[in-house]
């Protein structure tokens, strides 16, 4: 085990059991209140989510179990539902988010990263330690998330793509539904104005003191700002996803199989059944999605939660060619298209399903789902 892996399991265990402890210490009051600050009341549990190792349903159902009145933490339940409205417009809009989905991104001055922001030295102290402490455990807060992506994309005047790429690369949660329409809601491509903090702001979340920073200036000012000196110079970061080597698997014939992947390593899915369990990685997604060594090792180590489960690289199709399986389960995923089988949907935390234009849309219906 590296010591960068090291660092990932302190703050990111692997074993179930502590991941559901981890669930039984959510603070829903506190969360509401604390969660914009960098050391607030956060759960620590996106990287769960986003690998499908447990459900946003079930977040919320444990949290509810203990008592709590949806009306005390609706914000709690807002922000678990936001992920599952991300998930919707990839399933229903499919390729499509991977280009400006509402409005074009204006003004776009490159295509690439501010090498400033890759090398964490933008001149932001609480953004350069944030991206360096990023490299080293794979996580980034939310708020931090939206910092990074407003001096790319509306001062950098970068396109949001290859940043949003940058930083699903070195995420442990990531989840490119999630982090490709979060950079396009802060870039205006997917909301109605683009979001711009300027220094004070990031000093008080970051509970830094900072002045006399190309963003300690008034909004205004920073509508019309030309590109900062900081941000000028671009990078092409190079993401590649490193792959175990593929390796012969055992397997039963004839007997079911449930395939695994990057979005699904629940332990307790069809657990009552015995079959072959494969954790499937398709070189061809993960050249289109390319996540980052240390991503790789987490997802495995947590894949270790499944009992018998093997790896398998390559394609879907090479697989079945391989091997003579009985039935074929997997779990719904805008990835998963291709595959064969018996598709089970995901555990999802409402009943509504399709594309809503804008989240409140859409949680408008949610709501009326819950017991208030």
């Amino acid at each position: 085990m590296t010591a960068l892996f090291e660092d990932e399991i302190k703050l990111f265990p692997i074993s179930y059991e502590e991941i559901l402890q981890r669930v039984r210490k959510i603070d829903p009051i506190a969360y509401a209140s604390t969660r914009n600050y960098l050391d607030g009341a956060v759960t620590y549990l996106s990287p769960y989510i986003s690998r499908g190792v447990i459900s946003t349903r079930y977040i919320l159902a444990e949290v509810l179990k203990r008592g709590y009145q949806p009306t005390k933490i609706e914000k709690f339940i807002q922000e678990l539902a936001w992920r599952d409205y991300w998930q919707q417009i990839w399933m229903t809009k499919g390729n499509a988010i991977n280009a400006d989905l509402k409005n074009k991104q204006q003004p776009v001055s490159n295509n690439a990263l501010p090498k400033a922001i890759r090398d964490g030295q933008t001149g932001i102290e609480a953004i350069d330690k944030a991206i360096k402490d990023f490299y080293r455990t794979g996580y980034l807060h939310n708020h931090m998330r939206m910092y990074i992506a407003s001096l790319a994309c509306n001062l950098g005047q970068s396109h949001w793509k290859l940043p949003a790429q940058w930083m699903y690369y070195h995420l442990l949660d990531a989840d490119w539904a999630s982090n490709a329409l979060s950079w396009q809601w802060v870039a205006g491509a997917n909301s109605n104005k683009k979001y711009v903090a300027d220094q004070d702001n990031i000093n008080k979340y970051c509970h830094t003191q900072q002045q006399r920073t190309f963003l300690d200036v008034s909004y205004d000012a920073l509508q019309e700002m030309p590109i900062p000196t900081a941000l000028i110079d671009v990078v092409n970061p190079h993401l590649k996803t490193p792959l175990p080597e593929k390796k012969p698997i055992q397997v039963e014939h004839n007997k079911a199989t449930c395939i695994y992947n990057f979005y699904n390593l629940d332990p307790l899915w069809k657990k009552d059944i015995t079959a072959n369990r494969i954790l499937l990685l398709e070189p061809s997604n993960f050249e289109k999605y390319p996540i980052s060594h240390k991503s790789i090792d987490f997802m495995i180590a947590l894949s270790s939660n499944i009992s018998g489960i093997q790896i398998y690289v390559g394609e879907f199709n090479q697989l079945i060619r391989e091997h003579n399986f009985g039935d074929i389960y997997y779990k719904e995923h805008p990835l998963n298209k291709h595959y064969q089988g018996i598709e089970e949907p995901r555990d999802w935390m409402f009943k509504i399903k399709g594309y809503y234009p804008s989240f409140f849309s859409f949680w408008k219906k949610c709501k009326k789902e819950l017991t208030y």
